[in-house]
Order: structure tokens, then C-alpha cells, then sequence
């Protein structure tokens, strides 16, 4: 059984992130009062924190008796960025603890478990967010053409953090304690969101220079709608919860914020949704397999679920509502093919067992863009 555990890198915390993703997205869909939604989103979450139970164990085994892989991951530029999904799995399935899971834990342990999974998720999302790029440019300097999306991931960290700490601050004790832990939300917001602005530049311009990723790759471009979700999320629940904990007019500008905020960068979410999904089906015509990177096809497309709910609620418009809808229809669709085809490869022994080579996409000798 140890030995099962030697190739589990950090990037099986995505399924953890892919499956609470779809609870909390649920909860808030505009026909959240249908008779068993909320039960059914409820039973995702528990999966959720049942996963996420076994892969920290697994993790630990693998720590413990597999140490030379484990380092050997920190030594590769192509896994360390993975380390983020471990505090995005956290946050994740704590945020869900608020916003479902109180239906069956009850309210004071739903807080508590969030509490503890908040606190936990964020120092690991801010030490990666530091660390991870520290690495990647005294350790693992690499040229533009091996830039790819995965590098996004510790940065978006700290941005889910922003967008869930906030379910914890009515549950603090009014005044400075409250205004605090928004007011630390909103600055990691802004760690997060100048982060990835400075990142995105350069995955384009790999993508636009260089060409297609490798077939194995492609359905990493989907991580870039995670910051991109999340930060309109992030605005939006800022919005909610300033009201009372913060003074006149930051209260309302904070309002104002997630409407001008969120409604252009929704739009560039959708244009990069449009682009990532034509990248999957040229790769996909091309040969392209399953592999543990087709769950980026989950979580990054939930945030953008939720940003689009908290843009219905600010505006009124039901564009939104059914923006929020589609997307969510689009996460069950992905959530669904991921977690068959990952069963499968864990009862096949495939997706444990010694990582091969990634297959490069063949560059056309007359043009590229065929």
C-alpha cells in the first residue's frame, strides 16, 4: 500500500478542489430552492472533505516513506507550482463547510471546521505564493517556451482566500476583529490579483509564439479562468459582508466594486473560456488522452459559476442567472468525465504509477497555426 503512494504528487489535491467546487457553485444557483438541490450539493461537499481526509493521509505517507520523490517534486518546476492546490483544497472544502455542510455538521462545527481549514489554507497559500516563484527563479529558471498555465496556481492561492474568508467574518466578534479579516481578505485580493496580472502576460505570449501546448497540457489553459472567477467572486462577497463592518463609504464602494470589477473581467473570462475550449478540441482531435490535468477543467470553471451568481445579485440582471447556469451545467459535464476516467486509472494502477514522458504537439514544417 506504501508503495501505491510513491508518484502522488501534489496536484491530487485538484479533485478535492473539482468536487467542492461543485457544492458551493450549486448552493447558489438561481434555482437553489428546487426540493434536493441543496442535499445533493451537501453530499458533494461531504465527498469533498472525505477526499481530502485521504489524500492529507496519503500525503503524509508519502512524505514519510517516499521522501527522495517528494523532494524530487520541489526540484521539478513542472510539479512545485501543484503545491497551491493543497491550500486551494483546504479553502475549498472549508468554505463549503459555511455555505452547505452546516446542514448536517450544524453551524458552531461547520465554523469551527472552516476556521481551522481557513487558517490552514491560507499561511500554506501564502507561503506558496512566495516560495513557489522564489524556486521557480533561483532553482528552476526555464526559457518562455516551457511557460505554461501551471504557474498560475500558487498564485491564485491567496485569492481564494480572499473569496471565502469573508463567510467567516459574521461569526467573529463585531468591530475590529471583523473589519480585520475583511480588510486582510481585500489585501490578499490584491497579492493575488497583481500576481497573476503580471503572470498572464507571459502565457499568452507562450502561447502566441511558441504555439499549442503539449497534447497533455492543453487543459491547463482552463486555470487561467481561476483567478479570473475567484477574484470576481471575491469583490463580490466583499460587497456582501462590508455592510456593518466596515464605515461609510467604503461600505458602499465596495458595491461598487464588485459590478466594475467583475463585469469586465467576466467578459475576458468568457473570451479566454471561448479560446482554452477551442485549444481542448484541436488537441483532442490530435490524440490527446486523459490525464490528472482534465480536473482544470472543474474548479477554474466553478469560480467563474460564482462570480457570475454574485454579478446576478448585483445587477439584477438575469443574464447573469443564466451565464451562472451554463457554466454550472459545463462543471458537472467535466466533473462527471474526470472523476470516471479517474477511477478507472486508480483501479487500472495507471494513474500511480512512474509519470512518462509528455508527448509535444508536432509543429507543422509549413505553418504553425494549422
Amino acid at each position: 500500500m506504501v508503495s501505491a503512494v510513491r508518484h502522488l504528487g501534489p496536484n491530487w489535491y485538484a479533485p478535492v478542489m473539482g468536487t467542492a467546487i461543485v457544492a458551493t457553485a450549486g448552493a447558489g444557483l438561481p434555482f437553489a430552492g428546487v426540493p434536493g438541490l441543496r442535499t445533493v450539493c451537501t453530499a458533494f461537499w461531504a465527498l469533498s472533505l472525505v477526499l481530502l481526509l485521504v489524500l492529507l493521509a496519503a500525503r503524509a505517507a508519502h512524505w514519510t516513506h517516499h521522501g527522495d520523490r517528494a523532494r524530487a517534486h520541489l526540484s521539478d518546476p513542472a510539479t512545485v507550482p501543484f503545491y497551491g492546490c493543497l491550500s486551494m483544497a483546504l479553502l475549498a472544502v472549508g468554505g463549503g463547510a459555511l455555505v452547505v455542510g452546516r446542514d448536517w455538521i450544524g453551524t458552531p462545527a461547520a465554523v469551527a471546521l472552516d476556521a481551522v481549514l481557513f487558517t490552514a489554507g491560507t499561511l500554506t497559500g501564502l507561503a506558496a505564493a512566495v516560495a513557489v516563484p522564489y524556486l521557480l527563479i533561483t532553482r528552476h529558471p526555464v526559457d518562455v517556451s516551457r511557460i505554461t498555465p501551471i504557474w498560475i496556481l500558487p498564485l491564485v492561492a491567496p485569492m481564494v482566500s480572499a473569496a471565502l474568508g469573508p463567510l467567516l467574518v459574521p461569526h467573529l466578534p463585531a468591530g475590529a476583529p471583523r473589519a480585520t479579516l475583511l480588510f486582510a481578505c481585500v489585501a490578499m485580493f490584491g497579492l493575488s490579483a497583481l500576481a497573476t496580472l503580471v503572470t498572464l502576460p507571459l502565457v499568452f505570449a507562450r502561447l502566441v509564439t511558441g504555439g499549442p501546448l503539449p497534447l497533455a497540457l492543453t487543459p491547463t489553459l482552463f486555470l487561467v479562468l481561476g483567478p479570473l472567477g475567484q477574484s470576481t467572486t471575491a469583490v463580490d462577497r466583499f460587497a456582501v459582508t462590508a455592510p456593518g463592518v466596515v464605515s461609510a463609504p467604503y461600505d458602499r464602494g465596495f458595491a461598487v466594486l464588485a459590478v466594475l470589477y467583475g463585469v469586465p473581467v467576466t467578459g475576458f473570462a468568457l473570451f479566454w473560456l471561448a479560446l482554452a475550449g477551442a485549444m481542448v478540441v484541436r488537441a483532442r482531435r490530435r490524440g490527446m488522452g486523459f490525464t490528472m490535468t482534465w480536473w482544470a477543467f472543474t474548479f477554474p470553471v466553478g469560480t467563474c459559476v460564482t462570480g457570475a451568481e454574485g454579478l446576478a445579485r448585483h445587477t439584477g440582471l438575469t443574464v447573469y442567472d443564466g451565464l451562472a447556469v451554463v457554466l454550472y451545467v459545463l462543471l458537472l459535464a467535466a466533473w462527471t468525465v474526470a472523476s470516471a476516467h479517474t477511477a478507472r486509472g486508480l483501479l487500472s494502477g495507471r494513474l500511480l504509477a512512474a509519470p512518462g514522458p509528455v508527448r509535444a504537439v508536432p509543429v507543422p514544417t509549413t505553418a504553425r497555426t494549422t
